[in-house]
């Protein structure tokens, strides 16, 4: 399990060399780390904070896919469907996300509204690896460019929030 001192550095141990999915995915393991440890929890003081480094990251992530990776993708794939389909459930998820972001975690709408934030992220996540990824894999993609791109770009925004 990452703890959370780890998450600190999870991002700046990714090197401008990977390629854009890989980036990605680390995100993905991010949060999925973030949302274990969150289960895992039973000290109100430690879930806000983990609440807190799940909506970060997820805003963050969510910004440089609509920002760098969905339009690269949408430009190399004749099929745009999965880009529509994940720009609304990234509405969705900055909804939910509103509806936690510095709220104290306590009650079961709270717990509810993490649960379902958890397992909308974990379907999202899915379709992008099992289903956009490997289209995007064989599309006519620099993705180590893009990687430097999102890489920086996460860089800048994660150095905005501190």
């Amino acid at each position: 399990m990452i703890t959370l001192a780890a998450t600190e550095n999870y991002s700046s141990q990714q090197t401008k060399s990977l390629d854009a999915m890989a980036l990605l995915r680390a995100d993905h393991k991010l949060a999925s780390d973030l949302f274990e440890q969150y289960e895992a929890t039973q000290a109100l003081a430690k879930k806000k904070i983990i609440v807190a480094k799940i909506c970060t990251e997820l805003t963050v992530h969510a910004q440089i896919e609509e920002e760098i990776f969905y339009p690269a993708v949408k430009k190399a794939l004749p099929d745009k469907t999965l880009i529509l389909q994940a720009a609304v459930e990234h509405a969705t998820l900055k909804d939910l996300i509103a509806q936690v972001q510095g709220i104290e975690p306590i009650g079961k709408m709270f717990e509810a509204k993490i649960k379902v934030l958890s397992q909308y992220v974990k379907h999202h996540v899915n379709e992008e690896q099992n289903q956009m990824f490997p289209k995007v894999k064989t599309a006519d993609l620099d993705l180590i460019k893009l990687g430097t791109q999102i890489g920086e770009r996460k860089a800048q925004l994660m150095a905005a929030r501190i």
